[in-house]
Parts: C-alpha cells; sequence; structure tokens
C-alpha cells in the first residue's frame, strides 16, 4: 500500500506498538510528528467529514483528562472539537493512519485490523 502516512507523537506507547508493527510486516510509511509538525485546520476537517469527532478525541489520554469539568463540557460537536483538536494535537486519538487518495484507513491500533488491512 503506497502513500501511508501515520499521524501521531514519538514518544507514545501506541505509536511506538504501531511502527514496531509496520516495520515488522514491511508496510512503509511516512510519520507526521504532531510535536514537531502540528496539524493543519484543513487536515482536521478532512477527518471529521471522514470520521465522528467523538472517535478522533482521545478522552483516555492525560492532555482530556486534565482539562476541567467546564472545559470538557464546552467541546460538543465537530466545530468545537476541531478548535481544541487544532491546539492540542496530543489530544487527537492516536494514531491516525490515512492513505493519500482515500483518506483514513484506521484510527488506534489494532493488530487484527492492520492485518486485514495489509495482507
Amino acid at each position: 500500500m503506497d502513500n501511508l502516512k501515520l499521524y501521531g507523537i514519538p514518544n507514545c506507547d501506541t505509536i511506538r506498538k504501531t511502527r514496531k508493527w509496520l516495520d515488522a510486516n514491511d508496510v512503509s510509511y511516512e510519520f507526521h510528528d504532531y510535536k514537531k509538525s502540528g496539524i493543519t485546520r484543513q487536515k482536521l476537517n478532512e477527518w471529521l467529514a471522514q470520521y465522528p469527532w467523538e472517535k478522533l478525541l482521545n478522552r483516555a489520554g492525560t492532555t482530556w483528562r486534565r482539562l476541567s469539568e467546564e472545559e470538557k463540557a464546552k467541546i460538543t460537536d465537530t466545530e468545537s472539537a476541531a478548535e481544541f483538536l487544532l491546539h492540542n494535537t496530543s489530544a487527537i486519538k492516536r494514531p491516525v493512519l490515512e492513505k493519500e487518495d482515500s483518506g483514513i484507513i484506521a484510527v488506534g491500533f489494532d493488530a487484527n485490523v492492520y492485518q486485514s488491512l495489509f495482507s
């Protein structure tokens, strides 16, 4: 599968596991580091057109857990989620695996899903 891009942050355990799996299965990809490169509003809008914001928002991570209940309550729809994720890339569920010509092919890591995608 050509033109794969893996989005995440390098010190994330799930990203490490994903990269290890992709490398072990000879799947080539380009890594996009949110910490170094951020994310554009256009890219977030593309993703949010494909996936509901509730699935792209990582509520299990420390970025989300550190928010006050008042701050969490302000994220109620696609627009408010996009604005939050734009400025808090660590709150985007990881990894997002994207194929250049067809958009997101996976969110999160599941070896069984990856096996079916790349076999």
